[in-house]
């Protein structure tokens, strides 16, 4: 593998660079769904229990115990249960979206290494095959010998480059797979909220 990178020419330096970079973002964001991963289900019995009590403060401290978007969502429309149902609903839309953003944050980048690393292959490609038909007019001969390193470094960086692009592509579908999920909870648990808070009359 080592030698096929060093076959492969300066442009398998901009390709690996493009992986590690990739990577440390896959990382990230892994990490951070991990993190804003929780058991909804579990989490909205707790606090329903503390709202059937007439507890908004227990229901508020379950929330500030507790990681990820549905707790922030269920902080933000709780804290705002004095002022009405309807202040309770903007507020949960307010911060859904800032939770939305935060999930969807830095995917973009792994968008960008998707797109540039095979690009940087194809231009590894064509550098390849103009060395190689440089190399066949120089040697006036068309000879396989003659023309074998240029070919062979021209399909190593699309090889190279469309690799990290289907490594990184793999980490994209997760996390937006999990994105998706994490949203779905938030939406479902949001109304589940509002009509816990209508029906247990925390909130006028």
């Amino acid at each position: 593998m080592v030698q096929y990178f060093i076959d492969g020419g300066g442009f398998m330096w901009p390709i690996l660079i493009s992986l590690i970079f990739g990577l440390g973002f896959a990382f990230e964001r892994a990490y951070s769904l991990i993190m804003s991963s929780i058991d909804s289900d579990k989490f909205f019995t707790d606090v329903s229990e503390a709202l059937g009590g007439s507890n908004l403060d227990g229901a508020l401290e379950i929330c500030n115990e507790t990681k990820g978007p549905v707790a922030e969502i269920f902080h933000a429309g709780l804290s705002k249960s004095h002022r009405g149902l309807e202040e309770v609903e903007k507020s949960i839309q307010n911060a859904a979206s800032l939770e939305m953003a935060f999930l969807e944050k830095n995917m973009i980048w792994l968008n960008t290494v998707i797109t540039v690393a095979p690009m940087i292959g194809f231009t590894g490609t064509v550098v390849g095959m103009i060395a190689a038909f440089d190399a066949i007019k120089a040697a006036n001969d068309i000879s396989p010998a003659v023309v074998a390193g240029g070919i062979s470094q021209a399909l190593l960086t699309t090889a190279f480059g469309l690799i990290t692009a289907m490594i990184i592509q793999f980490f994209q579908n997760f996390f937006v797979s999990r994105i998706d999920k994490l949203i779905l909870d938030m939406e479902e648990n949001s109304m589940k909220l509002i009509d816990q808070l209508y029906d247990s009359k925390v909130v006028k």
